[in-house]
């Protein structure tokens, strides 16, 4: 059965490391015959959460008029929301972060959506994931019926392009493939 899949590419570099694992996964998902969209999210004009409740008293509408209210109606229609970034201080981009806060408008309206997470980091540790993971969760986590069904942590890259030589490469491609 073909599924709407939504990835949101968080890296703010087009062509990062993150975002070609992205790349991978749609490649992946799209020829298992799934509706596939990526949205790099630096490419659109997202305001942060001004956390003024307007959303609350008007059907999840908010008061910023930017992009984000396109990218919540495509998270609304999706099966599977891919949320992707490389590791910042152990946790996610401020793009991703905006991104995520702004669903406060209508979380309660986000639901039974399966999620994947893909994290670039240039630290090699254990550590360095489990932070940036634990973000990706905990918006989840508020979402009733969320699953995770997948995550990939490509580590040691730093220079643009770095991740094509690392086995997560081709791990990405495959998680799209069996969504």
């Amino acid at each position: 059965m073909s599924k709407k899949v939504l990835v949101l590419s968080g890296s703010p570099r087009k062509g990062g490391n993150s975002d070609l694992l992205c790349d991978q996964f749609v490649k992946g998902a799209k020829e298992a015959g799934h509706q596939v969209e990526k949205v790099f999210v630096s490419s659109k004009k997202i305001s942060p959460c001004k956390g003024c409740y307007y959303c609350e008293n008007h059907n999840g509408l908010c008061s910023i008029k930017d992009d984000m209210a396109v990218i919540l109606d495509k998270i609304q229609a999706a099966d599977v929301v891919v949320l992707a970034s490389p590791v910042y201080f152990y946790s996610i981009s401020a793009q991703m972060k905006t991104v995520i806060d702004r669903c406060v408008a209508r979380w309660q309206q986000i639901e039974n959506k399966d999620f994947y997470y893909i994290m670039t980091a240039a630290d090699d540790s254990k550590a360095v994931e489990d932070c940036t993971l634990e973000c990706f969760r905990g918006f989840a986590s508020c979402l009733e019926g969320s699953q995770e069904k997948g995550v990939l942590c490509g580590k040691g890259v730093h220079t643009k392009g770095e991740i094509k030589e690392k086995a997560v490469f081709k791990k990405a491609y495959e998680m799209g493939r069996k969504v």
